[in-house]
């Protein structure tokens, strides 16, 4: 690991990989934090949290709703 900070809004990691480039990575997909309230209820039984999958209920909204001549 090279750096843990805020990137786009999000808690990211850096870190150096084998080619040695420094790619980032939500903190929350690595072990470096304590698993939320959902995890540790679900104990590995569910597939997805929920609040990730509100977002891309959000993103999905978003890619269907129809452009309006202005936004074009």
């Amino acid at each position: 690991m090279i750096s843990r900070s805020p990137h786009w809004g999000d808690d990211r990691v850096i870190y150096r990989s084998a080619d040695g480039t420094l790619p980032t990575i939500s903190a929350a997909m690595t072990d470096m934090e304590q698993p939320d309230a959902f995890r540790r209820v679900a104990a590995g039984r569910a597939a997805f949290r929920t609040v990730d999958l509100l977002d891309l209920l959000t993103l999905l909204d978003r890619i269907a709703a129809p452009v309006e001549a202005e936004d074009a």
